[in-house]
């Protein structure tokens, strides 16, 4: 049977599936900034998370903006690339499969399924976006014209960029294919402008025709296109976090300027490193993000704690423990203050396998959600070992390691006073 004949039966069993997809006890780990930001990066399944936002969050019919940047069906494994600072090595990471033993079919149930979920939890002037490329963007899009309908198809815009794709047996593939869906016909857009040059960059000079000059040439603004040409995020690019397929700011930032407005949540359900929510931060967007991968939550949490973004951590899991013998705890009568050291603890693990890429501590640690209010990045000069506060009756230390790895420790205070 061809692909195309199975779509009933992929449209079925997707539909099965997220009504049988049971909410799992997603709970808030980690907290920084404002409690009341409302800005969520997940760690887990993201069917199951979206369930948890519309059965237990009540968040059916209220996300502004979702894009969702899924495996492309490429049937390949994709790593990180992180710099190990004790020997200056960049090592690869594993970040995730897009390899399927049951090919397409089973590829486009699993997409289906969180389509379906995206769709409950988009406003009524909502919009989509998915973002593929030749692999399998022209199935996904039927599957998008069956769930959404097809007269809700906005645009197709096609990214192309200088990076990659060269073959000597085809044409160089440059560009990714973003389906563009609304809603409901109430949608919200804003149209963007583009500069479009004069013919020989000279003044037309025409009757009401505003015209303009830049080093190039003359040129008016006109509605832009939907072919985007944007560079892919460089080597040396300050928001380079060395996460596989990992895509630029300035393309979150077209689309979010594009269908949201200031104060609008917008939601990313394949996470990745965080680039949605980095760049909805920057624009005064709330942000919810989730990732299956430990590496990617890792990934987004330093670089959002970088950004100083508020927003909350939520996991189905947590690793609290006593803290190690290398993490030294003193307290001072004079200042009332305790002292947390955990230089040896951070020096040991880089002499490992391991380094730490950010640590905080929670001074009043409540036994449920560790909320950072000191936080240490690890910067090109290293990282400090060292803080020092007041305290309640339990001090947290989180740790989060460049590999994804998460530590978190509980320190009872009236041991050391």
């Amino acid at each position: 049977m061809s692909l195309i004949a199975k779509i009933p039966d992929i449209l079925k069993e997707a539909q099965e599936e997220y009504e049988k997809c049971r909410q799992q006890a997603f709970r808030a780990v980690y907290q920084y900034g404002d409690d009341d930001s409302g800005n969520i990066v997940s760690e887990g399944d993201n069917l199951e998370f979206m369930k948890f936002l519309i059965e237990t969050m009540d968040m059916k019919d209220r996300i502004n903006l979702i894009y969702v940047d899924p495996p492309f069906f490429t049937k390949l494994r994709y790593e990180a690339v992180v710099k190990m600072p004790a020997t200056d090595e960049n090592i690869s990471i594993p970040a995730y499969t897009d390899k399927w033993e049951e090919g397409e079919a089973e590829y486009l149930r699993m997409l289906c399924s969180r389509l379906i979920a995206m769709k409950e939890l988009l406003t009524n002037d909502g919009c989509l976006w998915v973002h593929l490329d030749w692999h399998i963007s022209h199935y996904t899009k039927i599957l998008l014209d069956e769930i959404f309908g097809h007269n809700n198809f906005v645009n197709e815009i096609v990214w192309t960029y200088k990076s990659g794709g060269s073959s000597k047996r085809h044409f160089s593939r440059k560009h990714d294919t973003l389906l563009f869906y609304s809603k409901t016909k109430q949608y919200y857009f804003k149209p963007q402008k583009e500069k479009s040059y004069n013919r020989g960059f000279k003044p037309y000079h025409f009757k009401g025709v505003e015209e303009f000059c830049d080093d190039t040439g003359w040129y008016t603004l006109v509605n832009m296109k939907d072919v985007w040409n944007i560079d892919m995020v460089g080597r040396t690019s300050a928001e380079r976090t060395g996460y596989a397929t990992q895509k630029p700011e300035a393309l979150m930032m077209r689309i979010l300027e594009s269908c949201s407005r200031e104060g609008d949540i917008c939601a990313d359900f394949f996470a990745g490193s965080g680039t949605l929510a980095a760049a909805a931060h920057k624009m005064n967007r709330h942000f919810i993000t989730c990732d299956g991968g430990t590496l990617a939550t890792s990934m987004c949490t330093k670089r959002l704690a970088a950004n100083m973004a508020s927003f909350t951590v939520m996991s189905e899991n947590d690793d609290i423990s006593e803290p190690p013998d290398t993490i030294d705890i003193k307290y001072s009568s004079q200042t009332g203050e305790f002292t947390v050291d955990a230089g040896e603890y951070i020096n040991s693990l880089e002499e490992g396998s391991e380094a730490v890429a950010m640590w905080s501590i929670d001074w009043n640690y409540d036994g449920s959600v560790h909320k950072a209010a000191d936080v240490q990045l690890r910067s090109k000069a290293g990282i400090a070992g060292q803080l020092s506060g007041a305290a309640g009756e339990e001090i947290s230390v989180a740790f989060t390691g460049i590999t994804g790895t998460r530590k978190q420790y509980v320190i009872l205070t009236k041991k050391y006073e």
